[in-house]
């Protein structure tokens, strides 16, 4: 399994356009154009019942569009089932056999392909060591770590030579630490094949940690589609901006109040400032005071709640050292860098 250049070319390894599909009345996917770049680590950002893992099994073939055209390198793809298409799927509860070896696991497909055994066992073993579990061939499932059978259902994906990896949630039954070290290792992997990966997560610290490109999803649309940083520092909608990370919204009147233009904009707490008593605000920065709702300790850092005295509720995220006087019911005074707002297209 040589690893191919990991520059992206400009071909489309998948596209989508204006793809429809429906269960009964419900509309899952609503005229989605997408594409995505060969050799992209892509992420399906959303909640449940967004679309977006409707739009991975559209691409794996097990679902079938009800409108709009789907191209896998270049071919279309409508029609096709699963084992005609170069892609193959990872899942989020491994579907591994528990009476198979890892290694019988890992070469299964290769079998049902009517490769040799002698092939297919040189070519299992070169998977397992892709993701380091080089000599665990013989083990069964119930005798590796959740992280580990996470990482036979890996090899067993990319032993086929896929040109498309798709992942379903594949890191929502780990734990945190685990699910940590996993992205960093699926990123790592995915730089060096240079494979072409679609992420489904509903999770946004894998979406934002991992991709190169993230489109969010939302009642069957894609709501904004971009790098990690555009989306999360400049979300185009309400939804974006309060499901991506977390932020305050404001009205364009609140906006105007504080010397911003009069456009609602999104505000992420982590850009508030706390203001010492008889500190002045910096230029370019707005002075709010706010009586303290809540305070939450987070480490490093705490998140405050607080009203304002028109009765807008806002989140501020400030170095835990400079709040430890600070408690509901306090007055305290905000700092807000007018250039932190970012404008919203067709809010209010």
């Amino acid at each position: 399994m040589n690893a191919p250049a990991t520059s992206v070319a400009a071909t489309s390894a998948v596209r989508f356009a204006g793809v429809v599909k429906h269960f009964g009345a419900v509309k899952a996917v609503d005229g989605v154009d997408l594409s995505i770049a060969a050799g992209e680590f892509f992420a399906m950002l959303g909640p449940s019942g967004s679309g977006k893992t409707t739009c991975l099994r559209l691409i794996a073939g097990f679902e079938q569009p009800d409108g709009g055209h789907i191209e896998i390198f270049g071919e279309t793809v409508e029609g096709l089932p699963p084992y005609r298409r170069a892609v193959n799927t990872v899942f989020q509860d491994y579907a591994l056999f528990p009476h198979l070896t890892v290694g019988e696991n890992v070469a299964y497909g290769l079998r049902v392909r009517g490769v040799g055994r002698a092939a297919r066992e040189a070519a299992a073993r070169e998977a397992l060591g892709l993701v380091k579990l080089a000599g665990m061939e013989g083990r069964k499932p119930s005798q590796l770590s959740g992280g580990q059978r996470q990482r036979v259902a890996l090899a067993r994906a990319l032993v086929l030579r896929p040109k498309v990896l798709l992942l379903d949630e594949p890191l929502g039954a780990l734990d945190l630490k685990l699910r940590e070290e996993m992205q960093v290792e699926l990123k790592g992997l995915q730089r060096a094949l240079g494979l072409t990966f679609v992420f489904v997560t509903h999770d946004q610290g894998e979406a934002l940690s991992m991709a190169d490109r993230v489109a969010v999803f939302n009642e069957g649309r894609i709501v904004q589609v971009g790098p990690p940083e555009q989306v999360y520092e400049c979300p185009a909608t309400r939804f974006v901006a309060e499901f991506v990370g977390s932020a305050n919204v404001l009205s364009a009147g609140e906006a105007a109040a504080l010397g911003a233009p009069a456009r609602a904009a999104s505000l992420r707490p982590e850009k508030i400032g706390l203001l010492a008593p008889g500190e002045a605000a910096a230029a370019g920065v707005a002075a709010l005071e706010a009586a303290v709702v809540d305070v939450s300790y987070q480490g490093p850092v705490r998140r405050i709640t607080v009203r304002t005295a028109s009765g807008h509720a806002i989140a501020a995220v400030v170095p835990a050292a400079r709040t430890v006087d600070v408690g509901p019911g306090a007055q305290v005074r905000l700092a807000v860098p007018l250039a932190a707002l970012h404008p919203m297209e067709g809010e209010r």
